[in-house]
This record gives structure tokens, C-alpha cells and sequence, in this order.
């Protein structure tokens, strides 16, 4: 049967152990905190792809859903026009779209609309 003052002794090392092995390896939460406080401090710098929308021309045929009005190029792919009172006047004719595209929502921010010429 093994004494307490032995016990004592194999929990001393272990916790020994323990401590050099932690700063030997480093904490991952101190580096991860520190970082964290770093980050919080600078100010968030806008992603040049997110604020910096680049205006394209699309070219297709006008058509209405609802209340909506979308574009259909000659993929089939259908974007939303987001100004319903330009688009109104060249539905179901084919136009030329000038604007920045909102990929995730598939939605056309429109500058102008032409009709194209046939």
C-alpha cells in the first residue's frame, strides 16, 4: 500500500510535467486571445472585392414576374433589375443593361437600359 506522502510526490511531478510541457509548447489560447485583441484594435480595412463593384453591360430580353422585372441573357440565366420603372418601357424586347451585379442575389443594379440594336 503506497503512503500519502508518495502520492503527494507522483502528483507534484505530474503537475511539474504539466507546467513544462505547456510552456515549452506554448498556450493556444494566449495566442489566439492576443491576436483576437489585435485584430479588435485595428479598424476593419473594406475587402477590395467587396466594396469595389465594377459596372458591367448585359445584354437580353426584359421580362416580368409579378411586379418584378428580370433580364434573361442568352444563356437563360435570369437576373432581377432592381429599377422597375426603367425596365418597364422595353419589356419583352431585348436591351442592353448597364449596371454592377450582385452575383449572390443575382441582382442587377441598373445605371441605364438601352434597347439593343437587332
Amino acid at each position: 500500500m503506497r503512503s500519502v506522502k508518495s502520492d503527494l510526490i507522483d502528483f507534484c511531478a505530474l503537475c511539474s510535467l504539466t507546467l513544462a510541457l505547456a510552456l515549452v509548447l506554448g498556450s493556444p489560447f494566449v495566442a489566439a486571445g492576443s491576436a483576437l485583441a489585435q485584430e479588435q484594435a485595428q479598424p476593419q480595412q473594406p475587402r477590395p472585392d467587396q466594396s469595389q463593384a465594377k459596372t458591367a453591360t448585359f445584354t437580353g430580353t426584359v421580362v416580368k414576374d409579378g411586379s418584378d422585372y428580370m433580364l434573361r441573357d442568352s444563356s437563360g440565366s435570369i437576373f432581377k433589375l432592381d429599377d422597375a420603372e426603367r425596365a418597364k418601357p422595353f419589356e419583352g424586347k431585348t436591351v442592353k443593361v448597364t449596371g454592377e451585379l450582385d452575383e449572390q442575389a443575382k441582382v442587377i443594379h441598373v445605371e441605364s437600359i438601352e434597347g439593343a440594336e437587332a
